[in-house]
């Protein structure tokens, strides 16, 4: 019999999924275990895997496409089963799926997710393509979005060489020529090249003469910005909502310390010196969860949630992670969940954020790697800011939010010093926490981290 393929259920709150690309194509044989499809949720881009063995007949639903869970996306050919004939017989079901309503008129092109329209396009009919001489008699395959976008850049199409369909030129080769030439000002070509890891014949396309640029001037001519729409996946969506549910209703507010870094980052250089043949390597990130996490269990209503009538404190102490996905999986925001982070040592919540950053952007983290947070840190430290404040993650009562280390003048021992400085903010639920109780919970905090051996045992 052949085997039907369905748009999963991949979270608790998903009412569809879009397929943002397709890892196999019509003819392809699978196995059980195969990742079939990339699929956006309301939450995150997960991987789709295939449970039986077989081939692929039918591909129902195109990529960029959104449609209701259940809906029939691809028909496969079991064992000893004719494909043409499977196929013949899949019909095209996909369409009625819809996660539009019927009577709703379709959405236009700019108002859709601008990845998953660029793969649509791509897997569309000849309509959808125009044809280009590039002055040499080679016809050029380039879809309307990727030769407007090459227009308003100034970018020669004649020296791309498409990653599409029969080599078409698509939107993802117009992005990736802009970030190539954006990140080469001031470099030859051959520089830019090795630094974008770009192919060869990407990296040739050069921007078109400015009529108003002076020759030789290094400065490349800068092409104008234009207006344009750009949709909200199903992720920025639920995002979008989550978040305003969150700031009209939670009572924020918050507080902010500092914290003496020096003893910490100097801990950290030791231990990772003696770990480094074992290829563990601590972050700054990894001691703060630990602090965070021991503090929680001494305070409990930083490990509680506002449930209406009452308070609910939790028993697990479970600590969520804020890991920011690449563009070509969606983009957007999601919180890995280290459990039980108080009972686990600096060596364990390492290896678990670094296995659930990766997973995130790479595969996509399940319902249970991203659900039973109690609190959250937000760390853009990385990025060298100073300080910021974070929005609180519902169901938790706070939100912390990490600046950069900074070494600065300090006041050390009644002493003008240089040491390092960080900059954390509570976010704060005031139905469940009170100013005193967030000061004293960031005192805990405060020597754990400027007494980080007790962060060791």
């Amino acid at each position: 019999m052949p085997i039907t393929l369905t748009m999963p259920r991949l979270s608790d709150t998903m009412e569809a999924g879009t397929v943002i690309k397709w890892n196999v194509k019509e003819g392809d044989k699978v196995r059980s275990g195969d990742v079939l499809a990339d699929i956006e949720t309301d939450k995150a881009t997960m991987e789709m895997q295939c449970f039986d063995d077989g081939t692929i007949a039918k591909i129902l639903v195109d990529a960029g496409k959104q449609v209701k869970v259940g809906t029939t996306i691809a028909v496969i050919a079991g064992k000893n089963e004719d494909v043409k004939s499977v196929a013949a017989n899949a019909g095209g079901g996909g369409a009625s799926g819809s996660a539009s309503p019927a009577a709703a008129p379709a959405k236009p092109a700019a108002e859709q997710a601008p990845h998953a329209l660029d793969s649509a396009r791509a897997a569309s009919s000849a309509h959808d393509e125009e044809h280009l001489d590039d002055g040499g008699g080679r016809r050029l395959r380039v879809s309307p979005v990727a030769r407007r976008m090459a227009e308003e850049q100034g970018i020669d199409l004649a020296a791309i060489r498409g990653s599409g369909p029969a080599g078409r030129i698509i939107k993802r080769d117009i992005l990736a020529i802009g970030g190539a030439l954006a990140g080469s000002a001031g470099e030859n070509l051959a520089g830019a090249q090795t630094a974008a890891n770009i192919p060869t014949a990407t990296a040739l396309a050069l921007p078109k003469q400015a009529s108003g640029s002076v020759a030789g001037s290094p400065v490349a001519a800068l092409a104008p910005l234009t207006s344009r729409s750009v949709a909200l996946s199903g992720m920025r969506q639920t995002i979008a909502r989550r978040l305003v549910e969150s700031k009209t209703s939670i009572p924020h507010y918050q507080v902010t310390m500092k914290f003496a870094m020096d003893e910490l980052l100097g801990l950290r250089k030791k231990v990772n010196d003696s770990l480094e043949a074992f290829g563990v390597k601590l972050s700054v990130n990894d001691f703060l969860v630990r602090a965070c996490a021991l503090a929680m269990a001494k305070h409990p209503y930083f490990n509680a949630s506002f449930a209406g009538e009452s308070i609910a404190i939790h028993g697990e102490v479970n600590v969520g992670i804020a890991i920011s996905l690449p563009e070509d999986r969606g983009g957007g925001l999601v919180v890995g969940v280290i459990r039980n982070a108080d009972q686990k040592s600096l060596r364990q919540i390492s290896a678990d954020a670094k296995y659930l950053a990766e997973k995130a952007r790479t595969k996509g983290l399940s319902m249970e790697e991203m659900n039973a947070a109690t609190f959250t840190i937000s760390n853009l430290g990385m990025f060298g800011v100073e300080h910021f404040t974070a929005i609180i993650n519902p169901p938790n009562s706070a939100i912390l939010a990490c600046g950069a280390a900074i070494e600065q003048p300090v006041v050390r021992n009644h002493q003008i010093a240089v040491g390092w400085e960080m900059q954390a903010t509570l976010s704060l639920d005031h139905r469940v926490i009170d100013g005193a109780m967030a000061a004293e919970y960031l005192s805990t905090l405060k020597k754990l981290i400027e007494s980080p051996a007790a962060l060791m045992v």
